[in-house]
């Protein structure tokens, strides 16, 4: 079958390394210059590794994405980094039991309550009798007010802004049951995964279209695609026998204008934020101690997490540089999607002054990533309104994201994702 792939994030490469060891005909259409999706990677001179404009790890039971790393011989790091949180301008780890146990911020009660509910989160095997329930009203209950406001509160506010209190409480089980203490990465970083992945795709007869954009998909007998390589405004069109859109669903409502009303009503229920991240290069590092990732529990604070990569992956495949990012999750209508470089920094500094007064003047340089779409908004019984693989446009199949539930969107939901699209593409 001759099937066209929109998208070349995992989703896309791994639903085309799928069929093309199916030996399908497969084309792939990327508007980026480079494969990864939201996992793009760049790469700063004397730099030997890539690295990703927006943070990316994978747990160590991520099982699809390790399992296809593993098949094309492609070499993982497994590693256990710091976690903590910064309440009341002190830093805090807080990233198994024993920390939980010790924080010195909560009454023993209040730190036994707040343990009992992760534990039994981590023990419940079941989903589908949670996602009822507004995860905000639960853990104020059963963890007790203080812990709430203190860790939890901020934490939802700072990610979700207006939608925190309607989040599921399936959404936190997720989080709470797929977390794992060591944390794993691939050699080389995101981008040169996805390009292996480009390679083994290649070699097995895949085709790539990158800087080129789809602009119209339609359907009839058979799909057709409508698209123009960035700078050339020449239309080029295409016939396949299948296509799998991995692209948002706002943009596939706008590439797709024969898809029906309601459906696209259907669409439209479903909510995301984007998500902004400064990255900042510096001579030395950040943290005073190892920290990798900091959860910021202020729900006034500029910036949602602090996330030093080199207190996990070794600066000296940086240049020797200590890599910070500073990031968000917006609305795309927010004021922050606006600003420059330049102005955000000057939005976070005096916060991050409280943590380090003196990292300004280790600035190398600094660089700011914008997404308008990277996290679906997970609310109240959400399976009732995940969209199925399956469109109204006759074999053109939908695999974003957003159709990642229970669990929260990550590479490797990504992965199965387009290995299930492929297996509906060709049945």
């Amino acid at each position: 079958m001759k099937i066209a792939i929109i998208g070349a994030g995992f989703t896309g490469l791994s639903a085309a390394y799928k069929l093309t060891k199916q030996n399908h005909d497969v084309v792939v259409f990327e508007k980026d210059p480079e494969p990864g999706g939201l996992a793009i990677g760049y790469k700063e001179k004397n730099w030997r590794w890539s690295l990703e404009k927006h943070y990316h790890h994978w747990f160590a039971n991520d099982k699809s994405i390790l399992d296809l790393a593993k098949e094309i011989n492609y070499e993982v790091i497994i590693k256990r980094p710091k976690t903590s949180v910064f309440v009341e301008n002190k830093i805090y780890q807080l990233d198994s039991p024993v920390s939980v146990l010790l924080f010195p911020l909560l009454s023993l009660i209040e730190r036994l309550r707040m343990g009992a509910v992760i534990a039994f989160l981590r023990s419940q095997p079941f989903w589908k009798p949670l996602e009822k329930y507004k995860a905000s009203e639960i853990l104020l209950k059963f963890m007790g007010r203080k812990s709430f406001e203190m860790i939890w509160e901020p934490l939802f506010i700072n990610k979700f802004g207006k939608f925190a209190k309607d989040v599921s409480l399936a959404w936190f089980w997720a989080r709470i049951k797929k977390r794992t203490p060591s944390l794993a990465y691939p050699k080389g970083g995101f981008l040169e995964f996805a390009k292996a992945l480009v390679k083994q795709i290649e070699k097995k007869g895949g085709k790539f279209y990158f800087n080129t954009e789809v602009v119209e998909l339609s359907s009839s007998s058979k799909p057709k695609v409508k698209f123009r390589r960035i700078g050339n405004w020449k239309l080029e069109i295409g016939n396949y026998d299948a296509v799998v859109v991995t692209l948002p669903s706002f943009l596939f409502i706008k590439i797709a204008p024969q898809l029906p009303e309601s459906y696209i009503e259907s669409l439209r229920r479903l909510k995301g934020l984007g998500t902004t991240n400064l990255i900042l290069r510096l001579k030395k590092p950040f943290f005073k101690d190892d920290t990798y990732w900091l959860n910021i529990c202020d729900k006034n604070a500029p910036v949602m997490a602090i996330v030093e990569h080199t207190n996990y992956m070794d600066k000296k495949y940086y240049d020797g540089e200590n890599l910070v990012y500073l990031g968000n999750y917006k609305s795309p209508d927010d004021s922050y999607f606006r600003l420059t470089k330049e102005e955000m920094l000057k939005k976070f500094n005096p916060y991050l002054k409280k943590i380090n007064p003196n990292y300004f003047k280790n600035i190398i340089d600094y660089k700011l990533f914008k997404v308008s779409f990277a996290q679906p908004i997970i609310f109240v019984n959400y399976s009732k309104i995940l969209p199925p693989f399956e469109t109204p446009l006759k074999n053109v199949f939908l695999a974003n994201i957003e159709q990642v539930y229970p669990w929260d969107r990550g590479t490797n939901y990504s992965v199965e994702l387009g290995e299930e699209a492929a297996k509906l593409a060709v049945s």
